[in-house]
């Protein structure tokens, strides 16, 4: 029997890109979903093309930067099928500029959902997991950005490698009790996000003038772009297996080695 039939998955950022991949993947292989966006069109979207799959499927509006919704979310879920067995705390934003330039608002915004968008969903559904001594899996959405600082991204940079810091805390954590872990690092994915991330910034939280992604930010997105769908084929085998990295683009692989060894040349002895 598929382990991932009949179990609950909740996925915020579902109305669109990655998450609405996720719901498509899980859906395939017999899981119930609940979807969470801030887009309440692009949920009822969702929902409908799932559910003339077959897929049983319950949209909650939720902004996962408010703790209240984010809670009011596990508990729908928990009404309304009866249990969560896997989390998927993949909504986020995206935010581009230099460090020095970025405002405050910027900080703000790119923290309230990156990092606590992924604290909320922790805070509201890891006690849950826990109680109901079923198991489980969460995934946290990071990026290659939370393992490797880029120019241009450095107040996104902070967010992920937050997300992939506490990921790994949480891992460790969590494996007594027979939940699982992964933190998802992918490069470029075909989705909507710069625009969204620019539709659905809050008014106190924008800035002067018109917010577009400054030219110069596209040369730190290097890489191939890959499709949602790609992203959440690499998501499912990742519950399959218990892995805890997702990595989504061979390019990754030689980056991340030139990093560790960067670091690992500070031990070498006329350095040390």
């Amino acid at each position: 029997m598929d382990p991932l039939r009949d179990r609950v998955a909740v996925i915020t950022g579902g109305a669109g890109g990655i998450g609405t991949a996720l719901a498509r993947a899980f859906a395939a292989r017999g899981a119930q979903l609940v979807l969470a966006d801030l887009d309440e069109a692009a949920l009822a979207r969702t929902q409908a093309d799932l559910e003339q799959s077959g897929a049983a499927v319950h949209i909650v509006p939720t902004d996962v930067g408010e703790r209240s919704q984010v809670e009011a979310l596990a508990e729908a879920a928990v009404r309304r099928f009866g249990a969560v067995h896997v989390v998927c705390n993949n909504a986020g934003i995206a935010t581009f500029g230099e460090i020095a330039t970025s405002t405050h608002n910027d900080w703000v915004y790119t923290m309230r959902v990156n990092f606590w968008g992924v604290v909320h969903g922790i805070e509201a559904f890891v006690p849950r997991l826990i109680a109901q001594g079923q198991g489980g899996h969460v995934v946290n959405t990071a990026s290659m950005a939370g393992l490797v600082g880029m120019q241009w991204l450095g107040v996104y940079c902070a967010s992920k490698f937050a997300v992939v810091g506490l990921s790994e805390g949480l891992h460790r954590e969590l494996k007594p009790h027979g939940i699982g872990v992964s933190v998802l690092c992918p490069m470029i994915v075909d989705t909507a996000i710069n625009q969204n991330s620019i539709r659905n910034r809050p008014s106190d939280l924008r800035d002067p003038g018109p917010e577009l992604v400054p030219p110069e930010a596209t040369s730190a997105m290097v890489g191939s772009t890959i499709a949602p769908e790609e992203v959440a084929r690499r998501v499912v085998r990742a519950l399959d297996r218990r892995d805890f990295y997702i990595l989504t683009h061979p390019e990754q692989r030689e980056i991340l080695r030139r990093r560790a060894a960067r670091l690992d040349r500070m031990f070498e002895p006329e350095v040390w």
